[in-house]
């Protein structure tokens, strides 16, 4: 077996464990829980979950458009078009926002379990104009379980993240921390943080006074 059908495998598996891991931490939200704020500025916590519903379906657009051959924008209208797709969800009630998460999760798993080997090949899009051939989007959608639980603000924190999602994210996040630093400062001494904190840091969910703030990563 190929490198990356070992690595698609892997991430197809942490794709699942994530998923099922935002599902027990959402199940219980009632219609007040959805409306409170998330730790996203300006996003409530139906936001969060319509921008993961929503996240799942430009995953199923770009895997279907591989399976053609094609390459399809992720989000119809760009930037522009996703924010409005998660503003127009986001104030639905608890059970609607939680049925779209899960029914998109179900729709995503089952397009990944029939697409061909070739299909993987293939190149997509990401709303940024970034081209990635698609066996890396499940790493992604795994990025966006896992940080995005964070960001819910209803109990999980980035100290829970696995050894192995840190293992697999800080070493791709730092190398592109220089970039994102405010003009004149340095990187922060590494061996004086702690990982997790790191890898918060990194992603902008975790500020401090010894830590510069970073321009946005994607």
């Amino acid at each position: 077996m190929q490198p990356e059908a070992i690595t698609l495998c892997a991430d197809l598996r942490r794709v699942r464990a994530a998923q099922q891991r935002f599902f027990d931490v959402i199940n219980r939200l009632s219609d007040d829980d959805v409306t409170t704020p998330s730790r996203l500025p300006g996003w409530t916590v139906g936001h969060v979950l319509s921008h993961v519903a929503r996240n799942a379906e430009s995953h199923i657009r770009r895997s279907e458009a591989a399976m053609r051959g094609e390459i399809v924008d992720q989000y119809p209208g760009g930037f522009a078009g996703r924010a409005a797709e998660i503003d127009d969800g986001a104030a639905r009630t608890a059970k609607e926002l939680l049925a779209d998460v899960a029914v998109s999760a179900e729709r995503l798993e089952a397009i990944w379990a029939v697409a061909p080997e070739r299909a993987w090949e293939r190149m997509t899009r990401d709303v940024g104009g970034r081209e990635r051939p698609l066996h890396r989007l499940p790493a992604r959608r795994w990025q966006e379980l896992e940080v995005h639980v964070v960001d819910l603000g209803i109990g999980v924190t980035h100290r829970e993240w696995s050894d192995d999602f840190v293992a697999a994210w800080l070493p791709q996040l730092r190398t592109g921390v220089e970039a994102r630093l405010p003009p004149g400062e340095e990187v922060p001494d590494a061996g004086a943080r702690d990982d997790r904190d790191e890898l918060a840091w990194l992603y902008g969910r975790l500020k401090r006074p010894d830590l510069p703030a970073l321009a946005s990563w994607a």
